[in-house]
């Protein structure tokens, strides 16, 4: 396809005559000329080349990417992407096929989409995983809607140790409906367990956590199992990080009824937010409430593997009442990126990149002790992030780092009020300890003033 296609002089004429007027302006004629032409103080045109130049120009004022070492996380994380990754995500049939959400879709994507889904139950240890959803914030929104739909009941708890951002679309998702969204609140990083206890009622579908939790904390997921199972009705939803069950225990083994979260860790750029990949898992019993669609394999009649869309629960396949949400499709090119990046790191692979983000984590957390106005906030066992505090001011803190071309981490004062002196740091294979190192030189720097 060309870069620029325009209408030849015998289209308009046809388009006009078929109109029945003599020239574009007529279609507009109705318009008052001083808001049709209005007098707009813009230089002159450019041809294609000056027009590359400048914006090649303008291009260049921007600071790569590249010359920064970014803390950030918070469910984004930054990852190395081995190149086969793109490779096979750039393959044609791949990145030009239709939305996969017609069961004659090709077989290859069939296949890439139910690898996925059994790779995420052998992570989490669930029964079924759909073929994804959009992000891991919706994802959890539709968690709860499951829960909803399951039990009948009309309250949700979510844990304040939940990213925000994820709360808040738990909140748009179910603001239409006859709902109640209950904050608990944490003490020392994680769910404060009394107060859920005196939270709960008979009325709750669910109680949300998510492990590790926004904060960079393990939550205390077997003790909340535990006051959950007085309440058989409700359903416990984990929100996790996919790389952190490479070394934690499974959900499964702590009772979770529903795992979700982003996928986005595994081969998937930053890309400014998104597009990012949400992957849902759950118990069997709660197969015909899950969202999405589901891959299944089977054998054709000349005894090949095939694969088809054995379960789907959008409007257009059943009857609209027992649609179980609006999500019309899958992140399928995340979804193979995020499988070629599984396949090519292996088991042992991945178990030993988690094991590094700790590694790198506790380097930090080690120097920390030799600065003073810096701590590690909270005395809960971290993944790959942590919270840590400070007597300086974090917004000066945070714009020191960055102009020694280091994104420090996130400000917690812009979601929790009493968070105002915290930054959440995070660390994965990206962050060298070299890196780490001109790091703590920096925060030295500031604090001796």
């Amino acid at each position: 396809m060309a870069n620029y296609s325009v209408h030849s002089e015998n289209d308009r004429s046809k388009i006009l005559k078929a109109l029945g007027i003599n020239n574009a302006g007529e279609l507009f004629s109705f318009i008052p000329g001083k808001v049709l032409n209005p007098e707009i103080n813009i230089p002159a045109g450019l041809s294609e080349m000056e027009l590359r130049d400048k914006l090649n120009k303008l291009a260049g004022l921007n600071n790569p990417v590249s010359s920064f070492s970014s803390f950030l996380g918070g469910g984004a994380y930054n990852h190395y992407i081995p190149s086969a990754v793109n490779y096979v995500t750039s393959i044609s049939q791949f990145y030009t096929a239709y939305t996969p959400y017609q069961a004659e879709i090709s077989q290859g994507t069939l296949q890439y989409i139910f690898e996925f889904q059994s790779l995420m139950c052998r992570l989490n240890g669930m029964d079924i995983t759909n073929a994804s959803m959009y992000d891991g914030g919706s994802s959890l929104a539709e968690a709860v809607l499951l829960s909803r739909r399951a039990t009948g009941k009309k309250k949700v708890i979510l844990s304040t140790t939940i990213n925000p951002q994820y709360r808040q679309t738990v909140k748009t998702y179910v603001s239409g409906l006859d709902m109640e969204v209950v904050e608990a609140g944490h003490k020392e990083g994680i769910t404060d367990i009394d107060l859920l206890k005196n939270t709960i009622d008979e009325d709750t579908c669910s109680v949300v956590i998510q492990n590790p939790n926004y904060f960079g904390n393990l939550e205390e997921v077997f003790k909340i199992r535990n006051m959950l199972d007085s309440y058989p009705d409700c359903l416990y939803i984990v929100s996790a990080d996919p790389l952190s069950l490479a070394i934690l225990k499974p959900p499964s083994e702590y009772g979770a009824d529903i795992v979700v979260g982003d996928a986005q860790c595994f081969g998937n750029p930053l890309s400014f937010g998104g597009p990012y990949l949400g992957y849902f898992s759950t118990r069997e019993k709660y197969l015909r409430q899950m969202p999405g669609r589901i891959v299944g394999k089977t054998i054709d009649r000349d005894g090949k593997d095939s694969y088809t869309l054995i379960y789907q629960t959008r409007e257009q396949h059943i009857r609209k009442v027992k649609a179980t949400s609006n999500i019309c499709t899958n992140h399928s090119l995340n979804v193979l990126a995020a499988t070629v990046y599984l396949y090519l790191l292996g088991e042992e692979g991945l178990k030993n990149l988690a094991s590094l983000c700790i590694r790198r984590a506790n380097y930090f957390y080690n120097k920390l002790s030799e600065l003073p106005h810096f701590k590690k906030r909270y005395k809960s066992n971290f993944f790959s992030e942590l919270t840590i505090s400070t007597d300086l001011d974090v917004d000066r803190t945070l714009e020191a780092l960055y102009k020694e071309n280091i994104i420090g981490g996130i400000n917690l004062g812009k979601y929790y009020n009493e968070l105002s002196d915290s930054i959440l740091v995070s660390f994965t294979e990206m962050n060298s300890e070299s890196d780490i190192d001109r790091y703590i030189d920096i925060l030295k720097k500031l604090q001796a003033g």
